[in-house]
């Protein structure tokens, strides 16, 4: 897991022997039956977004767990696969906010430092939250603890009451957080849309000298 300046800051936060026991999980988890996402995916949020150039962590549940749908990045899907109805109203709420994005696949987000981040990384072919509280929420806490640390000013979209319980996480007073309802279909219309979550957090990143995100990049 030697990913950009991740690894040790990680394996600092968790008890003794913790990647090892992960390594054993999926080893497990993989052997036995189909799980989301592919096995060399399931570290792609921290493999694509480096520490260093961290600005944005919008944090999601757990994978998608249909058929090619998760990558490893929350929210995202490739843009072969449809668009699972909390992506449609994310790009939807986006049209509205800054521009039309063209493409579904979120990876030119994480690209640009947009940590796309779910508290559990992996999950059982059709079953949503099945490996919740088994390995990943020690290890997931871990990373926003470390984003949490870190001088540069980040933006924490909180979409939804799980993520929103993160924020006793995020301690350090020059991180914004941002809060409003899940984008799903249950509650996009109390209080997601209309958030305008994509321009605060650029307005946001301009103000302390940071480069804001493209956000309609392909």
């Amino acid at each position: 897991m030697q990913h950009s300046k991740w690894h040790d800051l990680i394996k600092a936060e968790l008890p003794e022997q913790y990647f090892a026991r992960i390594n054993d999980f999926l080893n497990q988890v993989y052997s036995q039956g189909t799980v989301y996402p592919p096995r060399e995916k399931v570290f792609a949020a921290i493999q694509t977004s480096h520490l260093e150039e961290v600005k944005v962590v919008i944090l999601g549940q757990d994978p998608y767990h249909g058929p090619d749908q998760a990558q490893g990045l929350s929210f995202s899907v490739p843009d072969w696969v449809p668009a699972p109805p909390s992506l449609q109203n994310i790009l939807k709420e986006l049209a509205e906010d800054v521009g039309v994005k063209k493409s579904h696949d979120l990876t030119s987000w994480a690209e640009q430092g947009v940590l796309l981040l779910n508290a559990c990384l992996t999950v059982p072919a059709g079953h949503a939250n099945g490996h919740a509280g088994l390995i990943w929420e020690p290890f997931t806490d871990a990373i926003i603890k470390v984003v949490n640390r870190l001088e540069q000013p980040v933006v924490f979209i909180l979409w939804g009451s799980y993520a929103r319980k993160k924020k006793a996480l995020i301690t350090n007073s020059h991180h914004l957080i941002l809060e409003s309802a899940h984008p799903s279909p249950l509650s996009a219309y109390r209080g997601f849309f209309g958030s305008r979550p994509f321009s605060q957090a650029n307005a946001f990143l301009e103000k302390a000298g940071s480069q804001p995100i493209d956000w309609i990049r392909s």
